[in-house]
C-alpha cells in the first residue's frame, strides 16, 4: 500500500504540469495588456517597456512558464502584480475561510446524503422514497445563487437566525455551507439510494435476515458498507466541487475566500496569483481524493489485498 500511495503522489506532478501550463496559456492569449491594467493609460512607452522587462514580459511565454515553476518548486510562488504582496501571504489568509465553507458544505453532503439515501432505499416505493427523490430533483434543479439569496431572506433578514454575510463564527458557515451543498447533496442521495438498492437483496443480506439479524443491523453492518463504495468515490469528486464552486457561496455572503482572491486576480491579469492559487487548489484536490482512495481499504478489505499486490 505504501507503494501505492507514492505512486499515487508522483502522479500528482504531471497533473500540476497540465493545469499550470493550460492556464498560463490561456492567460497569455487573454486580451488585454497587465501592463496597462497596473500602470493605467498614462503611462509612457518607456515606463511600459521597463515594467515588461521588470516583469519577464518581453520573453517567450513558455520560458516565463519554465522560469515561474522552478522558483515555485523551490517554494516561492511570487508576489501579485497589482499590490506587490507575497502571493503565498495572500493565500494563507484567505485559505481558511474557503477551506472551512468546503469542508463544511462536505460534512453537510455526507450527513444529509447518506441518511436520506438509505431512507428512501430502505422505504423503496413508499410515500417518503418519492418525497425524498422528488425533494432530491428539485433542490438539484436550484440555482446556487438564487437558494442562498432566499436562505439571507428567510433565516437571516425575517427570522435572524444567522448572519446575512461575512465571517467569524460557526454559524456564518450555515447558510453558505449549505447553499454550496445543495446540488451534491441531491446527487448523493440518488447515489446512495441506488447504490443500496444494488446490495439490499443479495443473498448474504437475506441471510442475515433469516438468522435473526434486526433490521438496523442488516442495514448499519452489511447493507451500507458493501454500499459504499461508489459512494465514497463521489466524496473526492464532491469536495473538488464543493471547493472550486465556493466563488459563488463566497460572493453571495461576502466571504473573503480564494475564490474572489482567483477571480479578481484574473480580471486584472494578475498572473502570479492566478498561478499559485491554481498549483496549491490542484495540489489539495489531488491530496483529498488520494485521501478517498486509501479510505477504500478500510471499506473493503479486497481493495486493500490490491494495494498490496
Amino acid at each position: 500500500m505504501f507503494k501505492y500511495i507514492i505512486k499515487r503522489i508522483l502522479l500528482i506532478i504531471p497533473v500540476v504540469i497540465g493545469i499550470t501550463l493550460f492556464i498560463y496559456l490561456l492567460l497569455d492569449l487573454a486580451p488585454g495588456d497587465p501592463v496597462s491594467m497596473i500602470l493605467g493609460t498614462d503611462a509612457t512607452p518607456e515606463q511600459v517597456a521597463q515594467v515588461r522587462s521588470e516583469l519577464g514580459l518581453d520573453q517567450n511565454v513558455f520560458v516565463r512558464y519554465i522560469n515561474y515553476m522552478t522558483s515555485a518548486v523551490k517554494g516561492d510562488l511570487g508576489n501579485s502584480w497589482i499590490n506587490s504582496q507575497p502571493v503565498l501571504e495572500e493565500f494563507l489568509q484567505r485559505f481558511p475561510n474557503t477551506l472551512a465553507l468546503a469542508f463544511s458544505a462536505l460534512a453537510i453532503t455526507i450527513m444529509f446524503g447518506l441518511s436520506f439515501g438509505t431512507i428512501a432505499a430502505v422505504r423503496q416505493n413508499r410515500p417518503i422514497d418519492g418525497i425524498t427523490l422528488i425533494l432530491a430533483l428539485l433542490f438539484a434543479s436550484m440555482p446556487t445563487f438564487w437558494f442562498g439569496l432566499m436562505m439571507q431572506l428567510l433565516f437571516a433578514l425575517k427570522l435572524n437566525w444567522f448572519p446575512a454575510m461575512g465571517v467569524g463564527t460557526v454559524k456564518h458557515l450555515v447558510l453558505p455551507a449549505f447553499a454550496l451543498s445543495l446540488g451534491t447533496m441531491a446527487n448523493q442521495v440518488r447515489m446512495t439510494r441506488s447504490s443500496i438498492l444494488d446490495v439490499i437483496n443479495m443473498n448474504y443480506v437475506r441471510t442475515a435476515r433469516s438468522k435473526g439479524a434486526g433490521e438496523f443491523r442488516v442495514v448499519l453492518r452489511h447493507v451500507i458498507r458493501n454500499a459504499l463504495m461508489p459512494v465514497v468515490t463521489n466524496w473526492g469528486l464532491t469536495f473538488a466541487t464543493a471547493f472550486g464552486g465556493t466563488i459563488i457561496s463566497e460572493t453571495v455572503f461576502s466571504i473573503p475566500g480564494i475564490s474572489s482572491l482567483l477571480i479578481n486576480a484574473v480580471k486584472v491579469r494578475d498572473v502570479p496569483v492566478v498561478m499559485g492559487t491554481v498549483i496549491i487548489v490542484a495540489i489539495i484536490v489531488a491530496v483529498i481524493n488520494l485521501l478517498i482512495d486509501i479510505i477504500y481499504a478500510f471499506i473493503d478489505p479486497r481493495v486493500k489485498l490490491g494495494y498490496v499486490s
